[in-house]
């Protein structure tokens, strides 16, 4: 009998070693789940939107991406168009069809003509047809948006400048299908929040 209870008490010991690395093993993969699995949250979503409902995602000034804007009459074209170029920092722009995900300094601008939505932007380059800027004053503003729709913005501002420009050409006969241009665009990011980071000069380049 006695051969029979140190059987019974080695397969005892054998199970609850088992039995403890199995947990173990079981314990690990979780914490590896919890923490490596899927990846941390970009800044903060708020409860501020654009016009077209789009939230700000806020991030740290640090961390933020920073745009520049320059708006010049296009010396070649003869035609009144003006060349805008952007500068960024901390940034870059995703080629069409990127994920519709938030990552830390990507995504594409949008570019606004007094507060009218012309085009997403994924070049920092982009030439304005003289026809959206008729004689007179005008704002151009670019904003930076995630992949995924949201405004990246910082202290509650959207990360966005302005140029003020003055053009000279008489406007240009308006058709009806023009007007196309004055709609929310398609693509993420429609809308335009005034009062944004930046202060403008007046030789249609942002400070």
């Amino acid at each position: 009998m006695s051969w029979t209870r140190n059987l019974l008490a080695a397969l005892a010991v054998c199970v609850l070693l088992l039995t403890g690395s199995v947990g173990c093993g079981s314990s690990d993969a979780r914490k590896q789940g919890e923490s490596g699995a899927s990846p941390s949250p970009v800044g903060k979503i708020l409860d501020d939107t654009d016009d077209d409902g789009r939230h700000y995602r806020e991030v740290d000034e640090g961390s933020a991406p920073e745009v520049g804007i320059e708006v010049q009459p296009d010396p070649d074209g003869g035609d009144g168009s003006w060349d805008v170029r952007l500068t960024v920092r901390g940034f870059r722009f995703s080629p069409a069809g990127t994920k519709a995900q938030a990552v830390a300094g990507r995504g594409f601008a949008y570019l606004f003509v007094d507060g009218r939505p012309v085009t997403g932007l994924r070049t920092p380059e982009y030439r304005l047809p003289a026809d959206l800027v008729p004689r007179g004053t005008h704002k151009v503003t670019v904003r930076l948006y995630a992949d995924d729709g949201t405004v990246w913005a910082v202290d509650g501002d959207p990360v966005e400048r302005t140029a003020d420009i003055t053009s000279s050409k008489a406007p240009a006969t308006v058709t009806p299908t023009s007007t196309a241009s004055t709609a929310a665009p398609s693509a993420p990011g429609a809308g335009l929040r005034t009062g944004g980071r930046g202060s403008p000069d007046r030789g249609g380049k942002a400070s």
